[in-house]
């Protein structure tokens, strides 16, 4: 048998896919997820391990960031293959000693899951062992209200998150869900979005040559709706 034939085979969810449903211990109590966040857009991200410098650059961005993701709905999950005493004595450590551009006296609030078994990281597919058998990779998972998965972002051990990127693409895709639109490349709020392609010869001669207060074409598949 080789060496791979040896590592244990990584599955995850897809886009699309109902999340995963579990319950765990965390660092604001026990939580039931889907079941708690009904209604809500959550984001569940891992990072490695406790007392690291990358993840408490990270954590301590999203706790900046908290009440933003709470005006759009959404609430915050973190996760690591580490014991809750951990957890709290480096969450502890970030509001008493670490001060990082800018940012001082951060108190983490939203839930910190402890994972030692691994139960929640294996469901997600955060674990990859050519990566690391016992630390789980820098995974994001958003899902929306229906507790459908959304977005998946994986980032390796060693680089951090961008969470203004994080934020954008939640920003996008509630748009696209209220206005049935696409967001092009480099999207920002208040910038021109996509109407959706035609599904017909007919339809998309009619799109091009209809003229609609606001609306572009740069041909017959690619029409956008001016934002301001």
């Amino acid at each position: 048998m080789s060496e791979n034939e040896n590592v244990e085979r990584v599955t995850m969810p897809l886009i699309g896919d109902d999340a995963p449903s579990f319950t765990a211990k965390t660092t604001q109590g026990e939580i039931n997820f889907p079941d708690d966040y009904q209604g809500k857009w959550v984001i569940l991200f891992s990072h490695p391990a406790d007392f690291t410098p990358v993840c408490t650059t990270e954590f301590m961005t999203f706790a900046s960031m908290q009440n933003e993701f709470r005006e759009l709905n959404t609430e915050l999950i973190g996760l690591s293959i580490d014991s809750i005493y951990a957890h709290i004595a480096w969450l502890r450590t970030i509001k008493e000693k670490i001060e990082y551009k800018g940012m001082k006296d951060i108190e983490v609030n939203f839930p910190v899951i402890e994972d030692i078994t691994m139960e929640v990281a294996k469901k997600f597919g955060m674990l990859h062992p050519n990566a690391s058998n016992t630390q789980a990779v820098r995974a994001v998972f958003i899902m929306d209200p229906e507790a459908k998965i959304r977005c998946i972002l994986y980032y390796p051990l060693g680089n951090g998150r961008n969470m203004d990127e994080i934020k954008r693409i939640v920003l996008a895709m509630q748009k696209s869900d209220a206005e049935n639109i696409a967001t092009p490349a480099n999207w920002q709020p208040g910038e021109d979005v996509i109407i959706p392609p035609p599904g017909s010869c007919g339809t998309a001669k009619e799109r091009v040559e209809t003229e609609e207060d606001g609306k572009y074409c740069l041909d017959w598949f690619i029409c956008f709706k001016k934002e301001s």
